[in-house]
């Protein structure tokens, strides 16, 4: 038979037992006030996992659908199609039995959902709406920009956090427990910085650590052995994760390509996800190079691409050939405070009604009516505005929110 991997073996089978996310699931928490309501009112709405692998996405997932007493079916949208999907959904009609089907429906749980296309998602759409299933996602990608908007308007997005050392502490000693060793508590800081907030990489690495060990005490040269790497690579965890990204945005905003590479490096060779530093390149080539080099925009999403494509460790140098080209670009952060100056009059003016002479006349009705009238069809080759043509509302006439 198969030998089972450890991180399996030891997955929480209850809401207890999972360590972390207690903003989710203490007192308080979205999971734990949806659970203890469907007592009462039997509803639960489809849901959206979205965070880091590691995190427990899967398991919560599975925990959920045990405390609902539902029956679970686990796709994986790299390998699945909806039609595997649709032979576990209850073919009865809707009508007067929905509610006895709602009930019933079981839950069904696709990992990695941001890979299924937009077709695939439209799929899914009439067997949530109808209550046939009750659908489970789990992303690592934003699914702002992965999800479509009708099947994200029908579910609810929980976010779930990368583990800290607190939750990697107790996974670790469950797992050292399980496998009857022991460590000195600076060995097992040394697996949580390894483990860089991803539970599953936490026991992995003990795993195999447990297998190199000749003694009931696992030491750090066994991590050290296991992990085949220093452990000065995995340094970013928890909130050192954000402080880092940081760390690189300010270096390149100061224009200091040395420090610039340096963060890249660290947050590469820790394993992070070439795709959201790449996100972070594109918007830092907006914000604080704008309309100083406009090219730097079109290299940064060529970046991405790049990425996409590629991965690591192949995509490294693209990376790095963006962030010493922004770090040494000329930088202006005018477009982000003029676009901050917009937004402010739009939620303080609300709706201010087009004006008339700019406005569309595609019927004959609206051309009556004055749309477009007095419209000047100017081009201007230096790109200079015509004063005397007025483009904002009145209310708005004279603003100036970029030179």
């Amino acid at each position: 038979m198969p030998q089972i991997p450890l991180a399996e073996t030891l997955r929480p089978k209850t809401i207890q037992g999972i360590a972390g996310q207690e903003h989710i699931l203490g007192a308080g928490g979205l999971i734990k006030i949806l659970l203890n309501k469907y007592v009462q009112t039997k509803f639960f709405p489809s849901l959206i996992f979205w965070g880091p692998p590691g995190c427990g996405k899967t398991t919560l997932a599975r925990v959920v659908a045990e405390s609902l007493a539902k029956p679970f079916f686990e796709f994986s949208a790299v390998n699945a199609s909806t039609k595997d999907i649709e032979k576990v959904v209850p073919n009865n009609p809707v009508g007067q039995q929905k509610q006895l089907i709602q009930l019933a429906a079981p839950v069904v749980f696709i990992d990695e959902i941001h890979r299924f296309n937009k077709a695939q998602q439209d799929a899914l759409l009439p067997m949530v709406e109808q209550g046939k299933i009750l659908l489970f996602g789990a992303t690592t990608e934003n699914p702002s920009f992965e999800v479509i908007g009708p099947l994200l308007s029908r579910t609810r997005v929980v976010v779930m956090h990368q583990l800290l050392s607190v939750a990697l502490n107790k996974i670790a000693n469950n797992a050292l427990s399980y496998l009857h060793k022991s460590a000195a508590q600076d060995t097992i800081e040394f697996i949580v910085q390894a483990s860089n907030g991803d539970a599953r990489s936490c026991i992995n690495i003990l795993e195999i650590a447990a297998g190199l060990s000749d003694t009931n005490v696992i030491e750090t040269k066994d991590i050290k052995s296991a992990l085949q790497k220093s452990g000065l690579y995995f340094d970013l965890k928890g909130e050192e994760f954000y402080n880092t990204i940081s760390a690189l945005h300010k270096s390149i905003r100061g224009s200091d390509p040395n420090a610039a590479l340096y963060w890249l490096a660290r947050m590469l060779e820790a394993g992070q996800d070439p795709l959201y530093i790449a996100r972070r390149l594109i918007r830092l080539a907006s914000e604080d190079v704008g309309l100083k080099d406009t090219h730097a925009l079109v290299l940064a999403t060529a970046c991405f691409q790049t990425c996409s494509m590629l991965g690591m460790p192949e995509c490294n140098l693209a990376l790095a050939e963006t962030v010493v080209y922004l770090a040494k670009s000329p930088k202006t952060n005018n477009l982000y405070l003029a676009y901050g100056k917009v937004a402010k009059d739009v939620h303080a003016f609300g709706n201010l009604p087009v004006p008339m002479h700019i406005r569309n006349a595609v019927t004959k009705l609206m051309k009556n009516v004055g749309y477009g009238k007095g419209y000047s069809y100017h081009h201007s080759e230096t790109g200079e505005k015509d004063t005397s043509i007025t483009y904002l509302p009145e209310e708005l006439a004279g603003r100036k929110y970029i030179e």
